[in-house]
């Protein structure tokens, strides 16, 4: 079927608008919002959509939809064709009954009621829509499936409801079921995805599908891809794209991608929902697997207007339309049935895990079956403590009658007070005897916060096979080792890789009275977790990370602000808020942590030509504490022998002036573009004590969204004024259809500009 962008034209609640659209991000915070800090204080919205469109000359029509949050009606001409309950999952309407000749309008109802996600979700259609046009009996999408056979020879498995020919690489064959042998196959791998392209044809309609030669399998000796041992670089990731809110832009999901394989990461867990096709595809193109994960709840609700009221109707077809969309891309490794839910400590919870285990092996037995299980949850659930309260609305509707046990935003209250120690919370053999029923079910056993039970299973179970699905970024050189160590655990996900909008200040670092505690206030709006900021911009955790896992290279220096006349309230989901700069004006003689970052046995710093320390790095890092004064701050890194292994520096802005950094030279017409806006001076110094508000403007173009990275803020992302913090910022530009973009910020008194061609690729 030809597949055409369906994305123009639409109106919501009257405004024009173009997909995909974030209603919500446009929306006015406020202070006494329902959802509160989790959702970042934006308020409920009921939300229509309309569109009019010439009827397709094709004789079957289809709609999709790739994420609408929530509830999604459709109606076409006035008829009800189509929906989805659940805001993750993508979906098909099927058009032909509804269409007429000349003009037709097509109507998505949609709301969100708070309390709803525990994070923020955003609103109405935020992902891509499509057209689809074809023959009577069209191919449909989705519906012809590719995996592997075998290795040597590679062969892959076609699977068709109706017969086709495939033809990869000048093979061909044809039916419904069917092996074709690929000579000389090169296989997709995190360091070589490469992938193929099988053309597929009924005689009246063709398709297109790209896919990957790879086979994945697992034991109680690790997790294999084509036969090797693969360790699970990981990361946890929120749906949402920064300062353009839920809208989701393919450049967008390739950027945050490229990111996080640039620092060492290997693996995403799409938390805590399916990843959008965008996500997939950059990671099959990227080399970069995926845990795609179902849901945050299942039938015990989280917050009163959540998924689960809706979940045992709809579950199984979410489950569905998640392989369907997901079999074709060699970057999925696992499908995660849930995350921190308590269900599992009964029995109606055993008895859906089974449901679901085996719903997906029959409909997709080459991939793993995991779920991020929180075992202090399940534990407590199991005793009866930690009743959800009357806000949280979540008295469990299963037959018995019995109370729900404790959820993830009480367990997260916990979490903060006593920190990393929850790692061994569920360490006793009471907790080991209520969880594994749970966890025996699953073919990998996946462990929020539990990294104290790890040395112990190869003797309570040594059959299971783990994963660390989610971890404090601040354990990774522990955990890390004993990923290596441990061969039944096959890899850690630190929450988080990348920041996020809601939960708010879960891992600030604050400096504001207002910033204690676990939950705070508004105009507290990001996460500000993750070893990578919402821009994308990498701090302390990034570096580390990626020394530990021996990708970093050279050392590299970070600095916990300097400009700040308290101690920070520390939140457990940041390890350090360290950030790579030497530039803070205003602040000689004041005490700075410098943080260095290596893969040797020790580290030396100098500042302006002078050793200011030396120490031993543990768990490929060292602290020192040194006056700041300007210059230039070096660090040398060197093994057990005393042998330099490398040297960073930063170096002090000379000037602060505002500076425009595109990412890309050149655009294609609508391409999506990512200018980042600094402080500092022409060699690339940030300066990190000058924040100004600036104002952005963009000729040839539209600008999408421009803001910082600042957790703590009334300001907007969608108005084109908004401060730096720590001297940067970013715009995100749609290019026009031709010429040049010109994108311009300015504080009032000083202008910068930047001009990038549009070019037809």
């Amino acid at each position: 079927m030809k597949k055409t962008s369906f994305n123009d034209s639409w109106y919501c609640n009257g405004a024009a608008v173009t997909l995909p659209h974030d209603a919500m991000i446009h929306e006015k915070r406020r202070a006494d919002a329902a959802c509160t800090g989790a959702g970042a204080f934006f308020p409920d919205g009921e939300y229509v959509y309309e569109k009019t469109f010439d009827r397709p000359a094709a004789a079957h029509v289809l709609i999709q939809f790739e994420g609408v949050y929530k509830n999604a009606k459709v109606y076409l001409n006035g008829q009800e064709a189509g929906g989805a309950a659940y805001g993750y999952i993508p979906f098909f309407v099927c058009a032909d009954d509804y269409l007429k000749d000349g003009e037709n309008t097509i109507r998505v109802e949609c709301s969100v009621r708070h309390p709803d996600s525990r994070w923020y979700s955003g609103a109405g259609i935020y992902r891509p829509v499509w057209l689809w046009e074809g023959p009577a009996d069209a191919i449909e999408p989705e519906s012809v499936r590719i995996h592997t056979e075998s290795l040597q020879p590679a062969v892959i498995r076609v699977t068709s409801p109706k017969p086709v020919t495939v033809t990869v690489g000048g093979i061909s064959g044809q039916g419904t079921d069917f092996l074709l042998e690929i000579p000389d196959a090169r296989l997709w791998s995190e360091n070589d995805p490469y992938l193929y392209t099988a053309k597929v044809t009924n005689g009246t309609d063709e398709e297109e599908i790209r896919f990957g030669i790879r086979q994945v399998s697992w034991s109680n000796k690790g997790l294999f891809v084509n036969g090797r041992e693969t360790l699970l670089r990981g990361g946890c990731l929120h749906h949402d794209s920064g300062i353009l809110g839920a809208a989701t832009y393919d450049e967008s999901e390739w950027r945050r991608v490229r990111k996080l394989k640039e620092f060492g990461f290997n693996a995403i867990r799409s938390s805590h929902n399916p990843c959008s096709r965008a996500l997939l595809e950059a990671c099959d193109a990227l080399g970069v697997y995926v845990m795609d994960e179902a849901w945050d709840m299942w039938y015990n609700h989280k917050n009163r207007n959540d998924y689960a009221g809706e979940w045992r109707a709809h579950h199984m077809a979410d489950l569905a339309a998640m392989v369907s969309r997901d079999y074709n891309h060699p970057s999925v490794l696992m499908y995660s049935i849930g995350n921190e839910v308590s269900e599992p400590a009964r029995e109606e919870g055993l008895a859906a895990i089974r449901e679901m285990r085996e719903y997906l092996h029959s409909e997709d037995p080459t991939r793993a079956v995991t779920g991020g299980f929180n075992l202090m949850i399940i534990s407590q659930a199991a005793k009866g403590k930690g009743i959800y309260d009357e806000n949280g609305g979540g008295r469990d509707e299963s037959k018995d009658g019995a109370v729900a046990g404790m959820n993830s935003t009480m367990f997260n209250m916990i979490a903060s007070v006593i920190g990393t120690g929850m790692n061994k919370a569920a360490n006793g053999k009471k907790a080991d005897a209520v969880t594994s029923p749970a966890l025996d079910l699953l073919d990998i056993a996946g462990y929020n916060y539990a990294s104290g039970r790890y040395p112990k299973e190869a003797k309570c179970h040594p059959g299971r096979v783990i994963v660390g699905s989610e971890t404090f970024p601040q354990d990774i050189a522990k955990n890390w080792a004993m990923v290596e160590k441990l061969p039944y655990l096959t890899g850690d996900f630190m929450w988080t890789a990348w920041d996020y909008l809601g939960e708010a200040g879960i891992g600030a670092w604050a400096y504001t009275p207002d910033g204690k505690g676990f939950s705070k206030p508004y105009p507290w709006l990001l996460a500000d977790t993750g070893a990578l900021d919402i821009l994308g911009d990498p701090n302390g955790e990034a570096y580390l990370a990626a020394a530990v896992w021996g990708k970093l290279g050279q050392p590299a220096i970070c600095v916990q602000p300097i400009n700040h006349d308290v101690k920070p309230a520390k939140a457990v989901w940041r390890g350090t808020n360290a950030i790579p700069s030497w530039s803070f004006c205003n602040c000689e003689g004041k005490k700075a942590f410098v943080e260095v970052y290596g893969e040797g046995e020790r580290a030396e710093l100098f500042l302006n030509g002078k050793m200011v320390g030396k120490t031993k790095l543990k768990g490929c890092k060292a602290v020192f504490t040194v006056p700041y004064h300007p210059g230039k701050l070096e660090a040398a890194v060197y093994d057990a022998a005393g042998r330099e292994l490398g040297r960073h520096a930063l170096e002090t802005a000379t000037v602060a002036a505002i500076h425009l950094l595109p990412e890309k030279e050149t655009a294609a017409p609508g391409e999506v573009l990512y200018v980042p806006v600094v402080i500092g001076d022409a060699g690339g110094n940030v300066e990190s004590n000058a924040d100004r508000k600036l104002t952005v403007t963009v000729q040839g173009g539209t600008l999408l969204a421009f803001g910082s990275a600042n957790p703590r803020t009334e300001e907007r992302f969608d108005e084109g004024s908004y401060s730096t913090y720590y001297g940067r910022a970013l715009a995100i530009v749609k290019a026009g259809t031709s010429g040049e973009v010109t994108v311009t910020a300015s504080d009032g008194r000083e202008t910068a500009a930047v001009h990038i061609p549009v070019k037809e690729v």
